[in-house]
């Protein structure tokens, strides 16, 4: 049994460099996602709210066409998204497989459309006897949403970008399928094609103690910042 876990060992650390460089591809990718779900994803999901049925800035047809996009993306297989996107990521970036940034450009694009919908969903949660105390305090629409609604909501902003979080993970596993690298294709490449079990079982604790970790963090946040 000794040498057995001797042997697992070695294997272990004669994959290290390339398993360190899936951890940096991953990080790539998670980072691009995380950036567009925040800067892109809270807002659309604020606009959601606010152009929804009696809120501030009704608009059914704002609502109709930004609800839709978001449905469709969410509800699109995501591998088929990937592939058609290539053109589209091709044009803008210059080439579309190969490269862990490329990869992002998908994950961005979920990334978006998966928060926006915690997002809408956490501001519908607020109560609203804290809009009615910001209209009877005058406050413009800037002013409610971001010292009232956010204020209000942020716990449960920040639960929903937790689960977002563990999402992409899930999502960056496939981006293997276009050379986007990452643990997953670590896994898959080099644990699976191989017949290498012990790489392949390795790399899959490491997610999860990732996702374990991740989850771990973003609840403890989100329960010091409840005041409730």
């Amino acid at each position: 049994m000794i040498d057995g876990f001797i042997v697992y060992i070695d294997n272990v650390v004669s994959y290290l460099p390339k398993f360190i460089d899936s951890i940096n591809e991953t990080g790539i990718m998670m980072a691009f996602a995380m950036v567009a779900a925040i800067i892109l994803g809270l807002p659309v999901g604020t606009l959601l709210f606010l152009t929804d049925k009696g809120q501030e800035l009704e608009n059914k047809y704002l609502y109709f066409i930004t609800n839709a996009l978001v449905n469709i993306i969410r509800s699109f297989p995501f591998l088929l998204l990937v592939i058609a996107m290539q053109p589209l990521i091709r044009e803008i970036y210059g080439r579309a497989t190969g490269d862990p940034i490329a990869a992002s450009f998908p994950l961005m694009v979920i990334a978006i459309a998966l928060y926006s919908r915690f997002v809408q969903q956490s501001l519908l949660d607020v109560p609203k006897g804290v809009i009615e105390t910001a209209k009877a305090m005058g406050a413009s629409i800037p002013q409610l949403v971001f010292k009232f609604l956010f204020v209000e909501a942020r716990s449960s902003l920040i639960i929903g970008f937790t689960t977002a979080f563990v999402s992409f993970i899930s999502y960056s596993t496939i981006m293997g399928v276009v050379g986007g690298g990452g643990i997953g294709d670590f896994a898959i490449r080099y644990g699976y094609q191989r017949y290498e079990t012990d790489i392949m079982y390795t790399a899959i604790v490491i997610i999860i103690i990732f996702v374990q970790v991740a989850q771990w963090f973003g609840f403890k946040l989100a329960k010091k910042l409840d005041k409730r």
